[in-house]
């Protein structure tokens, strides 16, 4: 039997404000008892956690693990270990490998895998359509029944909507989700950053905001008329966030994501033509920064979503205009939004945790982490006073295209729990 005591954490408890200092008795992998002191068995370890914060283990349902096809960029062992130091104890792989994840047996292969490699569990989204190229669905309900839990392109924008209404028709029948990338390639075309000021000053062809806005509205008004489940993925832009609230509030099943980079960072980034801020939806404006945490802190916005986007030095060494788009995000996510948001009182930890763990695990159909008595423990310490500086040599991930690489972050996870296993 293995026990031991997590002493004087501030606990973040669902729907709770400010985090409240417990006691946390863990035995056999099971909360047996939460209580502001607790005496200690004889024998039981003990953890002093002063200080620290006892969150949620947290989710993330937009990760590129790049395996099979990509292995120089990331590996589903170095991307889980990415993971895991990030404070993540559940991750959504998408399916754009090579070859692409649109058969049942690429699903099974790729679980497999996960079981191998992965020290936390992996669930695995499907291609939505064949190749991902848009024109013939892929075998839905064959992933379905292996397991796959999403349909997705990911970041090949669906162009004949006659294709997304026979997926939200077809996938009501295996009650998965179908994810969308919103974008209108005729009017991004040959972009590289977002169209605007800055664009326009350093001579970059832009993205307009609405490739966006209209290719959001199109996927709602579809799916408004047919039904179904609908995730929007990678929402950049202010005007995109007012047309899922509208939906929303007509009772559309639709949830929405945006990512800590688009919540942090603007178009005034580039001007350095470094290619690490280079990502698709593009850095937008700080208008659009303002309306992305309104839409988080009201709920418009379910979850914030790293789209882990590794690529090699030698990719992103080209000249802006020809370096992939993408950026990583596992390893940063946490302290860069404590110490952008949560330390500034802009979003407090039950927000946070909100959006970074319960509204995932429920788009992936996965029990809700709680921290009650009987409940398996699921959880991650975080000390708010560790300094954070983000280098190569600190990165668990193949990939070092981070747009807060030799930046010096509040905070660091410190622990990670599964149960009885401590993986950091």
């Amino acid at each position: 039997m293995k026990a031991f005591v997590i002493q004087k954490a501030l606990v973040v408890f669902p729907g709770v404000k400010n985090p409240v200092q417990k006691d946390v008795l863990v035995e056999d992998g099971i909360i047996r008892q939460i209580a502001d002191s607790i005496n200690v068995p004889k024998g039981v370890e003990t953890l002093d956690a002063s200080g620290k914060i006892l969150l949620p283990g947290l989710c993330d349902p937009h990760v590129h693990l790049r395996e099979p096809g990509r292995e120089d960029s990331e590996t589903i062992q170095s991307g889980s270990e990415a993971a895991i130091a990030g404070g993540y104890t559940q991750i959504l792989a998408m399916p754009n490998t090579d070859p692409p994840i649109d058969t049942g047996g690429m699903v099974t292969y790729v679980q497999s895998m996960a079981q191998q490699r992965s020290r936390i569990p992996v669930s695995v989204a499907g291609c939505l359509t064949r190749g991902r190229q848009g024109d013939k669905l892929a075998e839905i309900a064959d992933m379905a029944a292996q397991g796959a839990v999403m349909m997705t392109d990911c970041n090949h924008a669906l162009q004949d909507e006659y294709v997304l209404r026979r997926a939200l028709e077809y996938t009501k029948h295996f009650d998965v989700v179908v994810g969308v990338y919103p974008d209108t390639p005729a009017l991004s075309g040959e972009g590289v950053m977002h169209e605007g000021k800055v664009s326009f000053q350093l001579g970059l062809q832009g993205i307009p905001a609405m490739a966006e806005e209209i290719a959001i509205e199109r996927e709602l008004r579809v799916a408004r008329a047919v039904g179904g489940r609908i995730h929007i993925q990678n929402v950049s832009t202010g005007e995109g966030v007012a047309s899922i609230r509208r939906f929303k509030s007509e009772g559309l099943d639709v949830t929405a994501e945006t990512t800590p980079h688009h919540l942090l960072l603007n178009h005034h980034h580039l001007e350095g033509y470094h290619t690490r801020f280079k990502m698709m939806p593009p850095l937008r404006t700080e208008e659009d920064q303002a309306a992305l945490l309104k839409g988080v802190k009201d709920g418009t916005l379910d979850m914030i979503a790293t789209g882990h986007a590794p690529h090699t030095d030698f990719e992103k060494n080209f000249d802006f205009a020809h370096a992939p788009f993408g950026v990583t995000g596992l390893e940063t996510a946490l302290p860069a939004l404590y110490t952008n948001l949560i330390k500034t009182g802009k979003l407090s930890w039950s927000e946070l945790i909100k959006a970074m763990s319960e509204a995932s695990r429920t788009l992936l159909k996965l029990d809700s982490i709680s921290f009650a008595e009987g409940v398996a423990f699921e959880a991650i310490l975080f000390d708010p006073t560790a300094s954070n500086t983000i280098s190569r040599e600190t990165f668990q991930s193949r990939s070092f295209n981070s747009p807060w690489l030799g930046e010096t972050l509040n905070g660091k996870v410190v622990q990670v729990f599964m149960g009885s296993d401590t993986l950091l």
